[in-house]
């Protein structure tokens, strides 16, 4: 798997890192407290300043938003406060947006990895994602998930969800001004919208900033389908 080589621009925000937490939906990026401080009561639109990308691509609870943020718990291993200390696969195995990422990541053999890796920036389907895969081709979950080489680095789950993770930490405004970035499948994603309101190859952020001990992730709405080979 190849690291993306593309940097972030350098810009204001502040740094930190953890997972989802509540947040409402007309929340934007914004500065705010280290990561063991709590979430702050989000602010109605973002400031100039919460729109320019960190260089480090490492976000702080307060940052985090997007409209589904408010199903997660406040309080508990699940919430933001609970999750900021665990490394990416693990933080996922926590989040209730994130149940059916967890087992697929665990079929692949890919928790290990993603919990030694220093920095990535990963964009999770949240369940509904993958239960609209599985409406639009029936038995495709139980597929990848089961096939012969499921655990192996070059089976097609594992290149499905390596293509949701890249190799350098981003927030959602240096993904913005990256505009293209690299995974770790090898292919690329591009990156839409406004920092405030990101898109992933089209998909929306349902919650985004979330910061972990190892990952900024993405919570989105949709499986990334690869590009063709």
């Amino acid at each position: 798997m190849r690291k993306i080589q593309r940097l972030a621009a350098v810009g204001a925000m502040a740094a930190l890192a953890t997972m989802v937490g509540a947040c409402s939906s007309a929340q934007g990026p914004t500065t705010g407290s280290q990561a063991s401080a709590p979430a702050t009561e989000p602010a109605e639109q973002p400031s100039a300043e919460a729109t320019a990308p960190t260089g480090t691509g490492v976000t702080t609870i307060s940052q985090i938003f997007g409209p589904a943020c408010s199903q997660v718990p406040t309080t508990g291993p699940g919430s933001a406060q609970g999750m900021v200390n665990d490394p990416v696969a693990t933080a996922a195995s926590h989040n209730p947006l994130l149940t059916t990422l967890t087992k697929a990541v665990t079929a692949a053999n890919l928790g290990d990895t993603l919990n030694n890796a220093t920095a990535l920036t990963v964009f999770a389907p949240a369940d509904p994602a993958f239960q609209a895969l599985e409406a639009k081709s029936p038995g495709i979950l139980t597929q990848l998930t089961t096939a012969p080489d499921v655990a192996t680095p070059n089976s097609k789950l594992a290149k499905i969800l390596t293509y949701h993770v890249v190799g350098q930490r981003y927030d959602a405004a240096g993904l913005v001004q990256a505009g293209t970035v690299e995974t770790l499948e090898g292919g690329k994603v591009k990156i839409g919208g406004t920092a405030a309101a990101p898109t992933i190859n089209g998909a929306p952020v349902l919650c985004g900033n979330i910061p972990t001990k190892n990952a900024t992730v993405f919570v989105i709405g949709q499986v990334l389908s690869l590009p063709a080979s």
